[in-house]
């Protein structure tokens, strides 16, 4: 990849810095540079530049697939930016878990000789999956109004963005062992054609681990995405519509029964399509970010002229609503289209893989990054009910960036030439 391309995320992410510092005032008259004052994330930022260059020449050592790495880095420039904006004295911390991201991510390469071999035992996968998952449900704590953290003292973790990398790991080994008898099913149930019941009876657990924790830990972006998922990744493995249709009536009588039993599921799904009936209320967040990106029109207010602070927990949920409002419709296309140019390069890196197994689980990787910036952006412009989850590489927090960067470590070390892959 030319140099340029490498380059660029870090030039985008200094021309936001620039902007940012003169808004504060530098080079007005009586100003004077002090950097503990205006640059005290310089540390920080400098260590994040050594690991982005270590992660390149790594890669490139081992001609492994950068395009990837670009990408995530320029979603990553994007989201430094807005969290510099609207939470400063987060910026440092933000940067420090980029870090921790970009490590994760060498460590993937470094040590994926062992790694792919968790794919030769399936149920072993799928039951540390169910464990991860939960977890949160029985020892949790609510942040947020979301009961999927594990609280340590003063550090936390949600355990279902590492659960969503071994639910990947599974579901492609688990489907490439029962390749045969799930796409040459045994019996027919009116125009379905379905396998003996124990052969699907993991992925209808996981359908229903996905209710539970929609209706006890009130997370309905993860329940999205774990059904998502398992849905998307079944069809890939087989190519039979019996399961989306099966997967499809199981949501829809999961999602009505819900909905008369549980009073918190009623309140989502009014807000969802009532949001203007208590705009100062229960609906205040997503009233606020329709307006900001309303406001944001095609070009955008520009970068710390709009008003997205109004929007409670803007830096997390709602950070696309302030790239929307700031950056306009430019800016939100742009974002989209780098998730779109990494779910295509993925499937690339897939479709060159020759066991069935790390076909899916490199189409699985990049389809769980795509799902997850679909779920949330969904949420925010009122398509899909408001979900709570991150936006990958741009949001702040600590978990879903390590495992973002995780997934991205999966599709790289599979883009290696046919025999280093193989070694």
């Amino acid at each position: 990849m030319m140099l340029k391309t490498r380059l660029a995320p870090l030039g985008i992410l200094l021309c936001g810095l620039g902007v940012l510092l003169l808004k504060h005032g530098a080079g007005q008259p009586g100003w004077h540079f002090d950097w503990q004052r205006d640059l005290p994330y310089l540390p920080d930022l400098g260590v994040l530049v050594l690991c982005g260059a270590a992660g390149y020449i790594l890669a490139a050592r081992r001609h492994l697939d950068t395009v990837p790495l670009a990408l995530a880095y320029t979603l990553l420039a994007v989201g430094l930016i807005e969290v510099a904006r609207l939470k400063p004295d987060l910026f440092a911390a933000q940067l420090r878990w980029a870090c921790v991201g970009t490590a994760a991510w060498m460590l993937v390469l470094l040590f994926w000789a062992r790694l792919r071999r968790m794919l030769a035992y399936p149920y072993v996968l799928g039951a540390a999956t169910t464990i991860v998952l939960l977890l949160p449900l029985l020892f949790g704590v609510s942040i947020g109004g979301n009961k999927n953290w594990l609280a340590f003292g003063a550090f936390s973790v949600q355990p279902s963005e590492f659960g969503k990398i071994l639910l990947v790991f599974f579901l492609a080994a688990y489907l490439a062992d029962h390749h045969a008898v799930l796409t040459l099913p045994a019996r027919r149930v009116a125009f379905l054609h379905l396998p003996p019941v124990r052969f699907i009876a993991p992925l209808v657990a996981l359908w229903g681990l996905s209710v539970l924790m929609f209706v006890i830990a009130h997370d309905l972006g993860a329940a999205l995405f774990f059904f998502g998922m398992a849905v998307v990744m079944t069809y890939m493995g087989t190519g039979r519509k019996s399961y989306v249709f099966l997967a499809g009536v199981f949501i829809l009588a999961a999602a009505a029964l819900s909905y008369m039993l549980f009073g918190h599921v009623r309140v989502r799904f009014d807000i969802w399509m009532h949001p203007w009936a208590d705009p100062n209320g229960m609906s205040y967040q997503i009233v606020q970010s329709l307006f900001a990106i309303g406001s944001g029109g095609i070009w955008g207010t520009g970068l710390s002229e709009g008003h997205p602070g109004l929007i409670p927990e803007v830096h997390t949920d709602f950070i696309f609503s302030a790239i929307a409002e700031e950056f306009g419709l430019i800016g939100a296309v742009f974002v989209l289209m780098a998730y779109a140019l990494l779910f295509w390069r993925g499937i690339q890196i897939a479709l060159r893989q020759t066991r069935m197994e790390e076909t899916l689980l490199a189409a699985g990787a990049a389809v769980a990054l795509l799902l997850q910036a679909f779920i949330i952006v969904a949420g925010v412009t009122k398509l899909l009910p408001l979900t709570g989850i991150t936006l990958p590489f741009v949001s702040y927090g600590g978990s879903s960036m390590a495992a973002s960067f995780v997934f991205l470590g999966i599709l790289t070390a599979l883009s290696a030439p046919r025999k280093e892959a193989a070694s």
